[in-house]
Order: structure tokens, then C-alpha cells, then sequence
């Protein structure tokens, strides 16, 4: 007998937010229900809470088309972000020299899954 899907996920791949500040705002929706996740990234100040809005939406999204799973029962089983590429760029520095800018960015991935029964 084949096991029950109660998970959806879903990837923002090369996201221009560090890994670093976007993990902060995951930290904060990890192992929330999802309305509460929503309610949470709304009234965050922090620019990565966009991108990972989108993120959480789309893995809504999968759960209730994909495997039919209601909204209500959702709760935020993983987020985490890893880092992606790097852009390499450089500053301008006194007497001719040159400092490196690091403009790094991330791999988002949220999964949603159905809450346990208790």
C-alpha cells in the first residue's frame, strides 16, 4: 500500500538576498501554520520577506493542486535558504587600488505539510 503525500515544497532559485538575512526571516515562519506564516512575513520590515512570500505561496499552491491538501491544515514543516552564486564586483579605492564587493545570493525552498492528527 503506497504512503500518503502530506507534503508540497517549493524553490526560488538565485534570489538577490543574502543567505544570512533571509534565514532570519525563515526562522521566524519555521513550524507555523501557514496563515500565521503569512500574517508573519506581512508585517516584517526585512526586503527578503517578498521573495519569500512568493516562495510560501507557490508551495500552497503545489498542496492544494498537486495533492489536494486544504490551506487551513498547512503548516511550514521546513524553510531554509542555501547559498546560491556569488557576483563578483569592485569598488573603487583610494590611490588606485580596488576592494571586492561580494553581492551574494540565495536558494529559498519552503515546505508546507498537512498538521499530524493528535
Amino acid at each position: 500500500m503506497a504512503e500518503q503525500v502530506t507534503s508540497a515544497r517549493a524553490t526560488a532559485k538565485i534570489v538577490r538576498v543574502a543567505p544570512r538575512k533571509a534565514r532570519l526571516v525563515l526562522d521566524t515562519i519555521r513550524r507555523k501554520s501557514v496563515n500565521e506564516a503569512y500574517a508573519i512575513l506581512k508585517f516584517l520590515p526585512n526586503t527578503s520577506t517578498e521573495d519569500i512570500y512568493k516562495v510560501l505561496n507557490s508551495a500552497v499552491a503545489n498542496a492544494e493542486n498537486n495533492f489536494s491538501l486544504d490551506r487551513e491544515d498547512l503548516i511550514v514543516k521546513e524553510a531554509f535558504a542555501n547559498e546560491g552564486p556569488t557576483l563578483k564586483r569592485f569598488r573603487p579605492r583610494a590611490k588606485g587600488s580596488a576592494s571586492p564587493i561580494n553581492k551574494r545570493t540565495s536558494h529559498i525552498t519552503i515546505v508546507v505539510a498537512e498538521k499530524e492528527a493528535k
